[in-house]
């Protein structure tokens, strides 16, 4: 496994703050689209973007027939079942809450890739989790009069997590032989035909003129080209440099991020007490990156 750079690094906090932001787009294009509807435009011109990327670079690789099951799996993980729990989720939480929920991805990678991957991590990398996640809840208890809790949004959050967690461990075992933005754009194309019956049943029946606001296009395509492709691509080739377990890690960052997102944009306070769990939890992550044990190699192509 190659050593970490703050190249590496600063490709996975980038996806980390495109992630942030997405749950501040998500409510501005929510009150347009419905979840389903919200999806499938966001992968379709995302998927538009990555393919005239990829023809004018040449960077797109051919999907050999072998692996098109492993790309549909791959695909109904992340974006299908991920983003039907994210979208549908934040219709009934908060931005922060939802951002919480989403930082626990790395309580349960482990766990996974200890069984599937057979990944070891050191003691401090698990006590560098846990002061981490300590940061979040931190974060967030002392907040929680303006939480929105509700039990259906939370369960859709943690499909999404369940998700995330399954899409990786297919991504390092299964999608070996891509490189990153192949593989984001196939991701991205199948998920469309993922979403696409739904959007037929639920969704077009419900659909007008003025679904379509011309205040909704910049958070979608915002959503699109940053959230969709950028940060995938980032967090991609994230994985492929330090393994999954330790990429993952970085997820808790999303709700500091929304913190600071939240004060500079929205003008919310940001008190001693958020500063104090943002601390533990940048703590948290470098703690998580020390001594990590060599395993079996389970890293990406880098083609």
């Amino acid at each position: 496994m190659k050593e970490p750079t703050l190249k590496i690094y600063s490709a996975i906090v980038f996806s980390m703050v495109f992630w942030a932001l997405s749950f501040v787009w998500y409510k501005q294009v929510l009150v347009f689209l419905n979840p389903v509807s919200l999806v499938l435009f966001r992968l379709i011109i995302s998927s538009i973007i990555l393919w005239i990327f990829t023809s004018l670079t040449g960077k797109l690789q051919k999907l050999k027939r072998r692996d098109i099951g492993s790309i549909l799996l791959l695909s109904f993980f992340q974006p299908f079942l991920y983003f039907v729990g994210e979208s549908y989720g934040m219709n009934y939480v908060s931005s922060t809450l939802g951002s919480v929920i989403i930082s626990t991805i790395p309580l349960f990678t482990p766990i996974a890739a200890a069984y599937f991957l057979k990944e070891k991590l050191a003691f401090s990398n698990y006590l560098g989790l846990v002061l981490s996640f300590s940061g979040v809840a931190i974060l967030i208890l002392q907040n929680n009069k303006d939480l929105q809790i509700n039990p259906i949004g939370i369960a859709f959050l943690l499909l999404s997590v369940f998700a995330a967690v399954a899409y990786g461990m297919i991504l390092i075992k299964k999608a070996s032989n891509y490189n990153t933005i192949t593989l984001i754009t196939y991701q991205n194309t199948f998920g469309i035909a993922w979403f696409l019956p739904m959007f037929i049943i639920l969704d077009v029946p419900h659909l007008s003129a003025e679904n379509f606001d011309s205040s909704m296009w910049l958070p979608l395509l915002q959503l699109a080209f940053f959230a969709s492709s950028l940060a995938f691509i980032f967090f991609t080739y994230g994985i492929r440099q330090i393994g999954i377990s330790r990429a993952n890690i970085f997820t808790n960052l999303i709700p500091v991020f929304t913190a600071f997102f939240a004060w500079l944009i929205l003008n919310e306070t940001l008190t001693l007490t958020k500063m104090f769990a943002i601390g533990i939890t940048i703590s948290g992550l470098f703690l998580s990156q020390i001594k990590f044990k060599p395993h079996a190699k389970t890293t990406l192509s880098s083609q």
